[in-house]
C-alpha cells in the first residue's frame, strides 16, 4: 500500500503507449540493451563526529618540479604576524593546465604538521551548475561532512551552513583548498575563523577582487625553460633529452610551458621509443589545428600536442575519446563508457587503458575516469569535426537511459513501496540489478557518488525535445537521494527540470508529483512563496490527472506547507489527503496522512482529538509492518499525553517509541524522543539517574552525527544549565 508523502510508497503505474512516430503519450520507455554496470568502489563518507581530522587533498602522482618561489610565498603568508597567527587566505590564478593544483598539493604535503585540524579539498569543477550560488552552498556542505557532520544536522541555507562551519573550526588549525573556482563569491564566504587556519583558492582569471577580502594573490605562470625541461626529462627519460637538448627546448616552447601538454607529449615519447625529439617537434610545429580555448592567446597552441597523440590512437580508443568529450558528467565509470561507445566491457577496458596510457585520461582513486578540462575541450572538438550530426543526441539518449535504469533500481532498492508515476517495468526487465548482489554498494552511496553526473545528464537531456519523458522519469527516481542527503540546490534544480519536462510531455500526474516534491527544498531554502506557487500548480495538475493518490499526495505536501502558519488549513489538507487515500484504498497513505493530521491537531491545542487520530494511524501502520513510522507515531502520542498532563502515559509512549526507533536505527528521531522523555521525567521529579541516561544516549547520537545540539546537551550534563534544558 502507498502513502502520498515524500518518505515512501509502493510503485504505481499508469496506462501509457509510445507510437513509432515518436509521439509520447505517457511515461513509457523503449530502449535498447543497457550495456555496462556501475562502479562498485564508491567513495565512502567520512566517519561522523565533531573531531574528525580530514586528509583529503589528492596526492601528487608524478614528481613535482621547481615552483620554489611559489612554495616560499605560501610559507611566508602562513607565518605568524605581530599579533600571533591569524587566518591565511591565498588565491592562485592562471591558465588551465598551468599547475596550480600541483603547487598547492606539494605545499600541503610539505606542511602537513602545520594543520593539525586536517586538510579539506573541494573541487568546484564538478559542482559548477546552472543555479547561481548552489555550488558554494554545496561546497560548505562538503566541508561540514568532511568534519564529520551528518547530513541530518547540516542546515538547509547557505548562511547557516557557513555559520556552523565557522563555529566548528573556531578552535582548529585547518587547511581548506578550493580548486577550479570561477566566481569570487564562491570562495569569499568560506574564509575560516580559527587562528592558524588557511584558505587556498585556485582558479582562472577574475578572482582579483578577493584581495578586497584580504586574499594574497599569486599568478601561476607556465613553467620556465629549465623547469619544463626537467619535467620532460623526468617523464620520458633524461638520456633522451640530453641527446638532443635543442629539440627538447623546441618541444617545451611549442607546449607553451604547460605541464598538462608536456605530460601528454612525454607520454607519446614513452609509448613510441623510436620516436625522436626532433621528429616530434617537427610534427608539433607543423600541426595546423588550433583550439581557441587552449591557445593562451599566443600563436602556438597546446591543442597540437593533443592532436599528435590522438592520431596515434587505435580506432576504438579514438572513438571513445571523442564520444566521452560529449559526456555531460564530470567523471564517468567503465559502464558509462561502454554505453557511450556501444562496446562490450572487455573492449571498453582496453580502450580506457589506452587513453590513460596516453595521458589523455586520468583514473581517479574511486575507480572513475576524468579528463583535464583542456583535454575535454579537445575531445569534444574532435567529436564535432569527425562524428555525424546524429551521434551526439544518440549518445545522450544512451547515457540518459543508462542512468535512468540504474537510478530507478537504486530508488527501488532503498524503498520499494513509494509512490511512483513512471512505469519503468519494460526498461528494468532488461537490466541486471547491480544492487541485489552480495557485494553490491549501498544504493545511497552509489547515488551520492554519481549525483553530480546524474544532474549533468538531466541538464543536457532537458535541452533535447525527444528526451522529455526520460528527464521527468529520471528526476522522479533521483529524488530518493535527496530524502537522505539534502543537497538543496541540486534537489531543487533536478525537480524543476523534471517538472518542466513532464509539462512538455503532457503527463499531468508526473508534473503534479514533481511540483509537490519541489515544495520541500523550496521551503527548506526559505522560499515559501515559490513553494506555494508550485503547490497551486501541482494541485491543478493533479485534478486534471484524475488520479486520487496523486491528489492525496499534493494535499499532504500542502499540509506540510500550512503547518508553519495556519494549523486549521494544515488540518484541512491532511483530512483531504486521508479521505482521498481511503477512497483509493491506499491504506498506508491514509495512515501517514492521519499521523500528520494528529500532529497538526496537537499543535493546534487539541491533544485529546489528536490522540484518537494518532492511535488509529499507529494501529494501521503496525498492521502493515511499517515499524519505523509506527514508532514515530508512538512518540507523537507521548507528546499529546504530555500536553494533557498525563505524565505516566506520556512516559510510557515515549519509552516505547524511543526503543522502537533504536531498533529501526532511526537514531535522529530516537534522540528527539529521549530528550522529550528526559524533560517530562525531570518536571515530574523522576529518577535523576534515568534522566541522565536518556540525555547521555541522546548526546552520543548527536555527537556521532555532528549535531549542533550536542553542545547544548553536553552543557546540561556537566551542570552548565538546567538538566532538562
Amino acid at each position: 500500500m502507498t502513502t502520498p508523502g515524500a518518505d515512501g510508497h509502493r510503485p504505481r503505474h499508469i496506462d501509457a503507449r509510445n507510437d513509432l512516430s515518436g509521439t509520447i503519450h505517457g511515461p513509457v520507455v523503449q530502449a535498447a540493451t543497457i550495456h555496462g554496470g556501475i562502479t562498485y568502489t564508491v567513495q565512502q563518507a567520512p566517519p561522523t563526529g565533531l573531531r574528525v581530522t580530514p586528509d583529503e587533498i589528492p596526492p601528487l602522482m608524478v614528481r613535482f618540479v621547481n615552483r620554489t618561489e611559489g612554495l616560499a610565498a605560501l610559507d611566508g603568508w602562513l607565518a605568524p604576524g605581530r599579533d600571533g597567527a591569524g587566518v591565511g587566505f591565498a588565491v592562485l590564478h592562471g591558465p588551465p593546465g598551468v599547475g596550480k593544483t600541483a603547487l598547492v598539493t606539494r605545499w600541503a604535503e610539505q606542511g602537513r604538521e602545520r594543520f593539525p585540524g586536517g586538510q579539506i579539498y573541494v573541487d568546484f569543477a564538478p559542482l559548477r551548475g546552472e543555479a547561481a550560488g548552489a555550488d558554494a552552498s554545496e561546497a560548505a556542505r562538503r566541508c561540514l561532512r568532511s568534519l564529520g557532520v551528518d547530513d541530518t544536522y547540516i542546515p538547509g541555507s547557505f548562511a547557516d551552513r557557513v555559520r556552523l562551519l565557522r563555529s566548528l573550526t573556531a578552535d582548529r588549525q585547518l587547511l581548506i583548498f578550493l580548486d577550479n573556482v570561477s566566481d569570487p563569491s564562491q570562495a569569499a564566504a568560506l574564509i575560516l575563523k580559527g587562528k592558524g587556519s588557511f584558505l587556498v583558492v585556485a582558479g582562472g582569471s577574475g578572482l582579483g577582487e578577493l584581495a578586497l577580502d584580504g586574499a594574497r594573490l599569486m599568478a601561476v605562470e607556465p613553467l620556465d625553460r629549465d623547469s619544463a625541461l626537467e619535467l620532460l626529462a623526468d617523464r620520458c627519460g633524461a638520456e633522451k633529452v640530453a641527446v638532443d637538448p635543442a629539440s627538447a627546448e623546441r618541444l617545451v616552447e611549442l607546449c607553451a610551458g604547460l605541464p598538462v601538454a608536456l605530460h601528454v607529449v612525454a607520454g607519446r615519447l614513452v609509448a613510441r621509443p623510436r620516436l625522436t625529439l626532433a621528429a616530434l617537434a617537427a610534427e608539433l610545429a607543423a600541426e595546423p589545428r588550433r583550439l581557441a580555448g587552449m591557445s593562451l592567446g599566443k600563436e602556438r597552441s597546446v591543442a597540437a600536442a593533443f592532436d599528435l597523440v590522438y592520431r596515434e590512437l587505435a580506432p576504438e580508443p579514438a572513438r571513445l575519446y571523442r564520444l566521452m568529450g560529449w559526456h555531460p558528467g564530470a567523471t564517468f565509470d567503465a559502464g558509462v563508457a561502454a554505453v557511450a561507445a556501444g562496446l562490450d566491457p572487455g573492449r571498453t577496458a582496453e580502450a580506457l587503458e589506452a587513453l590513460t596510457d596516453a595521458s589523455l585520461l586520468e583514473e581517479t582513486p574511486d575507480g572513475r575516469f576524468r579528463f583535464h578540462d583542456l583535454v575535454r575541450l579537445h575531445a569534444g572538438d574532435r567529436a564535432t569535426e569527425e562524428e555525424g550530426p546524429a551521434e551526439r543526441p544518440a549518445l545522450l539518449r544512451r547515457v540518459t537511459l543508462h542512468y535512468l535504469a540504474l537510478t530507478a533500481l537504486a530508488d527501488r532498492a532503498i524503498r520499494l513501496d513509494r509512490l511512483r508515476i513512471a512505469d519503468l517495468d519494460q526498461l528494468l526487465s532488461t537490466v541486471p540489478d547491480p544492487f541485489a548482489t552480495p557485494d553490491a554498494p549501498r544504493p545511497v552511496d552509489w547515488l551520492e557518488g554519481e549525483h553530480r553526473n546524474i544532474l549533468g545528464v538531466l541538464r543536457a537531456a532537458a535541452r533535447e525535445e525527444t528526451l522529455q519523458t526520460e528527464v521527468w522519469q529520471l528526476a522522479e527516481a533521483f529524488t530518493v537521494l535527496f530524502l537522505h542527503h539534502r543537497h538543496l540546490g541540486d534537489w531543487r534544480e533536478s525537480l524543476e527540470l523534471g517538472a518542466a519536462a513532464a509539462a512538455e510531455a503532457l503527463v499531468p500526474a508526473a508534473e503534479a508529483r514533481l511540483r509537490s516534491l519541489l515544495s520541500r527544498p523550496l521551503m527548506d531554502l526559505g522560499e515559501y512563496d515559490a513553494a506555494r506557487r508550485e503547490l497551486d500548480t501541482a494541485q491543478a495538475c493533479a485534478e486534471v490527472s484524475g488520479d486520487l493518490v496523486v491528489r492525496a499526495s499534493v494535499q499532504e505536501f500542502s499540509g506540510r506547507y500550512w503547518d508553519r502558519t495556519d494549523p486549521v488549513r494544515a488540518m484541512e489538507a491532511y483530512r483531504s489527503a486521508l479521505d482521498l487515500n481511503t477512497a483509493a484504498d491506499e491504506g498506508r497513505g491514509a495512515a501517514i496522512a492521519a499521523y500528520f493530521l494528529g500532529c497538526a491537531q496537537d499543535a493546534a491545542g487539541n491533544p485529546r482529538e489528536a490522540l484518537v487520530t494518532l492511535r488509529g494511524a499507529h494501529d494501521q501502520l503496525l498492521a502493515r509492518k511499517d515499524l519505523r513510522m509506527a514508532a514515530r507515531v508512538r512518540v507523537a502520542i507521548g507528546t499529546a499525553h504530555d500536553h494533557l498532563g498525563e505524565t505516566d502515559e506520556a512516559v510510557r509512549a515515549l519509552r516505547e517509541g524511543a526503543a522502537a526507533l533504536r531498533d529501526e536505527e532511526a537514531t535522529h528521531y530516537e534522540a528527539q524522543a529521549l530528550v522529550a522523555l528526559a524533560d517530562i521525567q525531570e518536571r515530574a521529579q523522576g529518577d535523576p539517574q534515568e534522566v541522565r541516561t536518556h540525555l547521555e544516549r541522546a548526546l552520543a547520537i548527536y555527537e556521532a552525527g555532528g549535531s549542533p545540539r550536542a553542545g547544548e546537551l553536553r552543557e546540561r550534563l556537566t551542570g552548565g544549565g538546567d538538566v532538562t534544558g
